[in-house]
């Protein structure tokens, strides 16, 4: 149905093995690997070695450390080496002005980049490949050297050998998005009664376009980054053929035939082939070249290449072999015969194609092939994309349960989402003990905050509860919580963070309360528990009631709860994220009028062309850690990481600008926070700060600013 081709995969003219990589769900990867050496035998199955090397950027950065250069001052010189994954210190220099001057002006910049360049590319660190696994038809030391590390045994050669020796590489991946699909499709069960079967189902529920092309994308396979939001939006696809070149498009390299597939899909009596008979073979993505699939039928169409013969030019023209591709062009246009007269491949000119047409046709194909895709990749990427598109369009609750369990302990996802959750009407509950599951759950279109995403509350700890509250019922005080769980199984840190999370709200909504009895509730309940070992008789027994000693408290004490500041800055310890409050949300004026850029930008800033390095910020932020450090120069600097109501950053203070601003810098201070970005290779780029000052300061500014504001209006 999308003209998916076998002979991409596999034919029998090709001469190395296929790249064969298999998703799983991430939770079961481990299940499949332990298959393969059970059914090849553990001596036949090893993961694979892979190097890290010393890049460009890095080897200056690691040198200049070495040499006694500041980080500052070799960080300079990093930053004057243009950003390319292919980038090396001898282009660098050919390249980039700032570093060539540098480098023949500056003694200790030449030496920097001289002894840089001796040790670029070798290797720095080994590691296990993240999903290689070979398998070999005898014991695998029979083909080549093992390495014993903390992941297993690996070899010792890495990929390009192994594959180069004839042997079978396999990847398997363990994919989030297929265990966030299986986990939605159990919540939609439980509560719906509805089993879905994609495998029945078509891609063509324009509810899913809809969704897709309103850009509410988080969550949705490969339609994250706002980037693709962004060209989504604009595209407004309605067929399952626009999201796969959707995922084709949207790379590095094809990105710049976006503008042209779009003008294309909204203006189609426009679009222009250079020869009639690419029409059925191109209008599928309005007139552009996005698969090498279509490389591959056009040359089979217009010339009369066999299957594996097309394969055999893809793979030229991806691999950039211009003498190859050179022969192939004139085969391409004028075709091909054995040495016995015997036409093995026609010919554009034979089959009807005008020569110039097809020298057209040829470099086409070459500019393209370079960056074209695999559709049979960027498809079953597209089935996945629907599908998980169709679970938030119609099931957006237990979409988005199944999507937050799956980010449990990555706080910045699980606020984003949290975000997302609120934009569609959806209410996050906080933890319960009495309500919520061990991950996040859906009721009544609400979900749960899951009990595993308190900090300090293990699997155990929450098996007891559980346990608990299924035999016993659910507990209505914090007495009946502590004498009817299991007393060996919880702990006083996993109680002290329940009740500071909020689970024990729906008890008492006096967190401070609990906080003054908790401790010697649990040793109470520890003492009986220890003394009914004994077989000893607590005087608590005496009237045949089990109390297990939890009686010296008849109701809470009468203590004053904790400020809501100080509720919504221990909540945010426990659960990583400001679930019932935040600190920000009231201070939406003053953010409004000073903010600049969110962390979420600056957090994405391969999506946004905005974002540069070096560009001025200016944030409304709370400093959530703030760690001192004094330099060798005996001054004191801060590394800070703040967050806004979007997400969180690391900013660096220097010396000079923590002098004049310490009195600002605190755990849980709300700031105004002036700096500048600092890009540090494809790491989240940092903030340097310039200025913070104390967000009561700014408002008093701002307030005596309006009324001049207002007079001048006025006049």
């Amino acid at each position: 149905e999308y003209n998916l081709i076998f002979e991409r995969f596999l034919n029998p003219e090709r001469i190395s093995m296929p790249d064969i990589d298999i998703d799983f769900c991430y939770e079961r990867r481990g299940e499949v690997i332990d298959y393969v050496i059970e059914k090849y035998g553990a001596d036949k199955v090893a993961q694979i070695i892979t190097f890290g090397t010393m890049k460009a950027k890095a080897v200056v950065r690691d040198v200049g450390r070495v040499l006694n250069m500041t980080y500052a001052e070799a960080d300079v010189i990093a930053k004057m080496i243009p950003f390319d994954l292919k980038m090396t210190l001898k282009l660098a220099l050919e390249t980039s002005p700032d570093l060539q001057n540098a480098y023949d002006g500056d003694g200790r910049v030449r030496r920097l980049i001289d002894t840089a360049k001796a040790l670029e590319g070798m290797p720095r660190h080994a590691s296990t490949h993240a999903a290689g696994v070979v398998i070999s038809k005898k014991s695998i030391d029979e083909y080549v050297p093992l390495y014993n590390s903390d992941k297993g045994v690996s070899t010792q050669f890495p990929m390009g050998t192994i594959e180069e020796l004839g042997l079978l590489k396999m990847d398997f991946l363990g994919l989030r998005n297929l265990t966030v699909i299986r986990d939605a499709l159990d919540f939609i069960e439980q509560n719906h009664g509805v089993r879905i079967d994609f495998s029945r189902m078509r891609q063509d529920d324009s509810q899913v376009f809809e969704l897709i092309g309103s850009g509410n994308t988080q969550g949705v396979f490969q339609l994250e980054s706002s980037g693709m939001i962004r060209f989504l939006k604009e595209l407004k696809p309605d067929c399952f053929e626009d999201i796969i070149a959707g995922i084709a498009l949207y790379r590095p390299g094809p990105m710049a035939s976006i503008p042209v597939y779009i003008k294309n899909k909204k203006n189609p009596k426009k679009i222009k082939y250079a020869h009639e008979r690419l029409s059925p073979i191109l209008s599928v993505t309005y007139g552009c070249m996005v698969y090498q699939e279509q490389v591959m039928q056009i040359v089979r169409d217009l010339a009369g290449y066999t299957y594996g013969q097309s394969d055999m030019v893809r793979r030229a023209m991806s691999k950039k072999k211009m003498d190859v591709m050179l022969r192939e062009e004139e085969k391409f246009i004028f075709g091909e015969a054995d040495e016995n007269g015997v036409v093995r491949v026609d010919g554009c000119v034979r089959k009807g194609v005008p020569e110039a047409a097809a020298r057209e046709i040829f470099r086409q194909m070459i500019s393209f092939a370079e960056y074209a895709f695999n559709k049979s990749h960027a498809a079953a990427y597209a089935v996945l994309t629907y599908r998980t598109a169709y679970l938030k369009a119609y099931y957006p609750a237990e979409f988005m349960a199944a999507l937050m369990t799956s980010m449990m302990g990555e706080a910045a996802q699980i606020a984003k989402y949290v975000r997302n959750c609120a934009e569609m009407g959806i209410e996050v509950l906080p933890p319960d003990i009495n309500e919520s599951e061990k991950k996040f759950s859906v009721k009544d279109g609400k979900i749960r905050f899951g009990l595993l995403g308190v900090k300090n509350v293990g699997e155990g700890v929450i098996d007891a509860i559980l346990r608990a509250r299924t035999e016993k019922g659910a507990p209505k005080s914090i007495f009946e919580f502590i004498n009817n769980v299991s007393i060996g199984e919880i702990n006083r840190k996993a109680v002290e963070s329940l009740i500071l999370a909020g689970a024990l709200d729906c008890l008492n909504p006096n967190r401070a309360a609990h906080i003054a009895v908790y401790e010697k509730l649990i040793e109470s309940a520890q003492n009986s528990a220890r003394k009914t070992v004994e077989g000893q008789l607590s005087l608590f027994q005496l009237n045949g009631t089990e109390m297990r000693g939890i009686v010296e408290y008849e109701s809470l004490p009468l203590v004053e709860d904790f400020a809501k500041s100080d509720r919504m800055a221990r909540e945010k310890e426990m659960l990583g994220i400001y679930l019932t409050g935040h600190p920000l949300s009231d201070r939406r004026r003053i953010i409004d009028r000073v903010s600049n850029i969110t962390t979420e930008e600056i957090i994405h800033f391969r999506e946004n062309p905005n974002v540069r390095d070096n560009m001025e910020t200016l944030m409304v932020v709370i400093i959530n850690r703030a760690k001192t450090q004094i330099t060798k120069s005996g001054k004191v600097m801060a590394f800070l990481d703040v967050e806004d109501l979007f997400g969180g950053v690391e900013v660096i203070v220097f010396p000079n600008v923590y002098e004049r601003c310490a009195q600002a810098v605190f755990e849980d201070a709300i700031v105004v926070l002036r700096g500048r970005l600092n890009f540090v290779d494809e790491e989240t780029p940092r903030v340097i700060a310039e200025k913070i000052t104390s967000v009561e300061v700014a408002e008093a500014f701002y307030r005596r600013k309006e009324p001049e504001a207002t007079a001048q209006a006025a006049m």
